[in-house]
């Protein structure tokens, strides 16, 4: 899937439709805190690999796709719900 760096779309800041700059997330530093990241270091050592060692049938076939979309009037960003595709890259 192809999505152009630019393109002119609503803007729901200003209220109309603006250019926007569109830009891939990047996932963020995880919590050490959370509750399946406490479970894995409770696992972790000798013995068996635990139970988080492969998911039965492998990863999904497609990944989720984040975008933020950034207004180039305003400068605020939003973000539309994730979808799914094999391949994505932004075209020129």
């Amino acid at each position: 899937m192809k999505i152009p760096k630019r393109m002119r779309t609503y803007c729901p800041s200003c209220k109309t439709h603006q250019e926007i700059v569109v830009e891939r997330v990047k996932k963020g530093q995880q919590s050490p805190m959370t509750h399946i990241a406490r479970q894995k270091r409770r696992q972790e050592g000798i013995g068996n690999s635990g139970k988080f060692s492969k998911v039965p049938g492998g990863d999904k076939p497609t990944k989720r796709i984040w975008l933020r979309y950034r207004c180039t009037v305003c400068k605020k960003a939003f973000q539309p719900p994730a979808f799914r595709a094999k391949k994505f890259e932004f075209k020129e």
